[in-house]
This record gives C-alpha cells, sequence and structure tokens, in this order.
C-alpha cells in the first residue's frame, strides 16, 4: 500500500510521517508534498512513469501556494483522501459530502488510527468510484462557494475607530505577531482575523494572492515584480513609499506570474 502525505507545516509534517509510519509500517509513503504545485507535479509524473496512484492521500487543506482543493481540480483523482485541517469551517462546509475522513489539527493518534481503520474497511467493502465522488465533491463545492459570497468589506481598528475597508481600497494584509490591513494610502489597521489563512478562504483568489506566510497581497497594488535570488521573485508595489519587501518563492513563482496575468 502506498500512501501519499500532503502537509506544508514542516514539525507537523514530520509529526504525521512518523504517526503514519507507526500505524501502518507496512506502507510505502510518498511525501510529504508542501504546496498546490508539487501535488500537480508528482501525479504528472505518476502518469508519465506509469506508476499507480496511491491507494491513500492524508491531504492539509490550506498549502503554501493555495488550497489543496485547486491541485485536485486539476488532476484525475482515484484515490480516497483524508483530509486535515485546523478550522472547523472547511470540515463542516466540504468533509461531510464525499470525503473518506477528516482530522482537526493537532491530529490525534488515536483518532488518526480511526480514519486509517475506516479506510481499510472501505477498501474491502466499497465498490464506489471515488474519483467520480471526489469530482462530484468539488463540483458541489464549487456551487456552494460563488464569486459573489468573497468577503468584500472587512473592519480595521485604527486609532479609536472602527473602519469598514471595501476590498478595493485594500492593498494587502500583513502578519506581524497580529493582523493588519494596509490600505493603498498606507494607513495600517489592525484586523479583525486571527489568522492569514482564516482570511486566505475569505477573500477572492482573482483579486488577492497571498505571497507568503506573512502576508496577502491585492492585485490592484502590485505593480509588477522582478527576478530575486534562488529563483525567487521580489513584488514592486505601486506605492513608492511602501518599503515592504515581498518575496515570492520558487515554488509558487509560476502560480504568481498565472494570477498577475489573470
Amino acid at each position: 500500500m502506498t500512501i501519499l502525505l500532503i502537509e506544508d507545516e514542516p514539525l507537523i509534517a514530520r509529526q504525521l510521517l512518523k504517526l503514519v509510519r507507526e500505524l501502518e509500517p507496512g506502507a510505502v509513503i510518498d511525501g510529504p508534498l508542501a504546496s498546490v504545485q508539487g501535488i500537480c507535479d508528482y501525479f504528472t509524473q505518476n502518469r508519465q512513469t506509469g506508476r499507480p496512484a496511491p491507494d491513500l492521500v492524508i491531504s492539509d487543506i490550506q498549502l503554501s501556494d493555495g488550497v489543496s482543493f485547486e491541485a485536485f481540480r486539476q488532476i484525475q483523482l482515484v484515490s480516497p483522501i483524508i483530509f486535515t485541517t485546523a478550522y472547523d469551517e472547511y470540515a463542516i462546509r466540504a468533509f461531510k459530502l464525499n470525503s473518506l475522513d477528516y482530522l482537526l489539527k493537532p491530529i490525534d493518534p488515536e483518532e488518526l488510527k480511526a480514519a486509517l481503520t475506516k479506510f481499510h474497511r472501505w477498501s474491502r467493502n466499497d465498490t464506489t468510484d471515488f474519483g467520480d465522488q471526489f469530482r462530484n465533491f468539488l463540483s458541489q463545492l464549487t456551487e456552494q462557494s460563488p464569486t459573489n459570497q468573497y468577503k468584500r468589506r472587512f473592519l480595521g481598528h485604527y486609532l479609536r475607530q472602527i473602519i469598514s475597508v471595501p476590498q478595493e481600497q485594500v492593498a494587502y494584509f500583513l502578519r506581524n505577531e497580529l493582523i493588519y490591513l494596509v490600505t493603498n494610502e498606507g494607513k495600517k489597521l489592525v484586523a479583525d482575523y486571527k489568522t492569514l489563512d482564516e482570511l486566505d478562504e475569505l477573500v477572492d483568489p482573482a483579486r488577492f494572492f497571498r505571497v507568503n506566510r506573512q502576508c496577502l497581497v491585492s492585485i490592484d497594488a502590485v505593480a509588477g515584480y522582478r527576478p530575486h535570488d534562488s529563483q525567487k521573485l521580489l513584488v514592486c508595489l505601486k506605492s513608492p513609499n511602501d518599503k515592504l519587501e515581498l518575496l515570492v518563492s520558487k515554488e509558487k513563482a509560476n502560480l504568481f506570474r498565472q494570477w498577475l496575468e489573470g
């Protein structure tokens, strides 16, 4: 049996790898993969080499360069998936539809053991085409999340006021202990969000891009980019007074170029 692990947090990935090895000592474990692009590359290489798809995928949702659903929309998925997530919202919205199981982080070893037991029971008794199931799930998820449901206004604290900022006036969100909303005029507000991952689920992906773990930038704030060391990209902001240095990793560089091109 081959199990593919998808997790972008190094510490969590190591813990998950250790747990799976303990619970499934006879399994071949691929990964952990950490990005949407990495998932696409993995399955593309499998097809090119004639290697069968993994028997099971254990996948995080929010990855370094986007949401894992983005990759699963691009590949012809035939493997059952156990999802992992730090957010109940994803679980409620998604996993009760067609996924094999989901685990909330931090992952409890007993819950992972139960999920693997469920997989073995399913694989012995269920003849359903999981690929068709999951494609149906993605279709339902898309129907449930039309672009007109993306958040279009954001609240922020400035001095002693709470200000409502339309998405067109947001330059970027920045994590620096707190989550800050920075406007096109350079005004810095404290946003009412705990993490950028939470924001990443709410914003329109055509308008906002998760440049790195610290910043979610608006396309209206980006003037362009230039090459940086090690195949990274340096984002050039439109505001000449904004000294923030935004670096896009080489793993996300192609996705950033595609996003900027529309």
